[in-house]
């Protein structure tokens, strides 16, 4: 199969699922939800207590425009009619939340917030700017320590069970105890003090960028180190069991034959095709990077994606939610893509079919 069909293909697909998937979350919350968002609206504004219900009524009203719940949810609806069976069935045309949601994710419109009263894009755009680097860094990282660290058993196989010992030990753990245990272990004044526990430290002053840069470092490094921590364990033991596979085979044998020493035999000859197995758990990579950034955000308090998330769950803030399980789609769709390009450059022989 040509490659550009390839990917259209499976951006179709891509699409389809996140559409489905959007959907389905949109329809859930806002079938739920919908007096409780307008309750919790209204009892968090500046509404004088002493009002009529006739007043709040209209309020609630108000207040139900301004989200856009005052019109239908779905294209047609089910009432169940008095002593008839069969309920009846209406319906409501394309006036409706959902035909209007739909038509302003098309547009790129992701909505406006419930608590903030601001465009979802500019929030999730605003909360990106501390999440992506956090993660790409982690993304990095993890892989670089993955690949060397696995290249470096394969020819110091004494190291081999000590290590993997200690990775399966730190594989069983989850990351807020992790992240937990660095916070405690080396930014606690009654222990080692050596890095700041919380926030990115900005300044107000004007500063060299250099500076910025070893500043943002210095207060994400718990954090950085808590993702990595978190995501090697499995790579290097399912890499090092393909490399460990791999040693037997007759194109080793060759290579040593010629005079090739073990790290040139194994950073040449065997790794490209020891990552065929791996290779599918890169595809959780990113997506379990951006997870995991909500975690040690919350736990580090850190601006991003974390604190956004957490604040939009705790006030049913859905357009955001919605805004962020659309980025988790996307994240995962370019994971996906870029897992098909490695197994294209691990072994051309493979051909891509959906």
């Amino acid at each position: 199969m040509q490659w550009s069909r390839y990917l259209l293909l499976r951006l179709a697909l891509v699409g389809l699922a996140a559409w489905a998937i959007l959907s389905c979350i949109f329809l859930l919350s806002r079938l739920t939800s919908q007096d409780d968002v307008v309750r919790a609206a209204f009892d968090g504004s500046t509404f004088s207590p002493t009002i009529s219900a006739t007043e709040k009524a209209q309020a609630e009203n108000r207040l139900r425009q301004r989200y856009g719940l005052d019109v239908p949810l779905f294209y047609f609806s089910i009432s169940p009619a008095h002593g008839q069976i069969p309920p009846a069935w209406q319906w409501h045309g394309t006036p409706n939340q959902y035909h209007r949601w739909l038509t302003n994710l098309l547009r790129g419109d992701l909505g406006t917030s419930y608590r903030e009263d601001a465009p979802v894009t500019g929030l999730l755009a605003a909360a990106l700017q501390y999440t992506l680097p956090l993660t790409a860094l982690a993304a990095f990282f993890s892989l670089l320590i993955t690949l060397e660290l696995s290249i470096w058993l394969g020819y110091h196989p004494r190291w081999r069970q000590p290590v993997l010992a200690f990775l399966h030990a730190i594989q069983s753990l989850p990351l807020f105890v992790i992240a937990l245990g660095l916070l405690l272990l080396l930014a606690n004044p009654d222990v080692l003090a050596w890095f700041p526990a919380y926030g990115l430290g900005n300044d107000e002053a004007a500063s060299p960028w250099a500076h910025d840069l070893g500043q943002y470092l210095y207060h994400v490094a718990l954090p950085l180190f808590s993702l990595v921590l978190v995501s090697i364990p499995g790579l290097i033991i399912q890499l090092d069991a393909s490399i460990q596979q791999e040693l037997p085979s007759l194109y080793v044998a060759t290579a040593r034959a010629k005079g090739a020493p073990p790290r040139v035999v194994i950073r040449k000859h065997i790794v490209r095709n020891a990552l065929l197995p791996v290779l599918p758990l890169l595809t959780e990579l990113l997506p379990n990077m951006v997870a995991g950034s909500v975690v040690v955000e919350m736990i580090y308090a850190l601006p991003g994606m974390g604190r956004l998330l957490a604040e939009a769950a705790s006030t049913q803030d859905f357009p955001v939610l919605l805004g962020a399980v659309l980025l988790v789609a996307l994240v995962r769709l370019l994971s996906q893509l870029l897992t098909d390009l490695l197994y294209q450059w691990a072994d051309p022989r493979i051909r891509l079919s959906v």
